[in-house]
């Protein structure tokens, strides 16, 4: 397969991904704050890694994926079926830290203030 289709299906599958974990009950899921950072799809699209983050930190995001790998099944036929895949690829979920670290970097940032006169200057 081209390398344009998988990442045009990668992204569809972050995109439908997301509206499904809004919907799961699982109570290590449902409640937090989950992005899917980025999915990496095979090249023969049969299996895909998914890295999950968590607003409140990795031990969150961890927890999530637990009870994401649980509901693995349901996601995956789901996804088939919104996606009109022949055969869905198999979903491992990972935990990821990307949001926590970029909260971390925008604080930094914000504790590095410089008065606007010194910003003009810069310029």
């Amino acid at each position: 397969m081209p390398s344009y289709h998988i990442n045009r299906q990668a992204e569809d599958m972050k995109r439908e991904l997301t509206a499904l974990l809004r919907d799961l009950k699982d109570p290590r899921v449902a409640g937090k704050l989950l992005t899917v950072v980025r999915v990496h799809l095979s090249g023969d699209g049969t299996s895909a890694k998914l890295y999950i983050s968590a607003i409140e930190g990795l031990a969150a995001a961890q927890e999530a994926v637990k009870g994401l790998q649980n509901a693995a099944g349901l996601l995956r036929g789901e996804l088939g079926r919104r996606l009109h895949l022949r055969k869905a690829p198999e979903l491992r979920f990972i935990a990821d830290n990307s949001i926590e670290e970029g909260a971390a970097i925008l604080r930094t940032l914000d504790e590095l203030h410089i008065p606007e006169a010194e910003e003009e200057e810069a310029l």
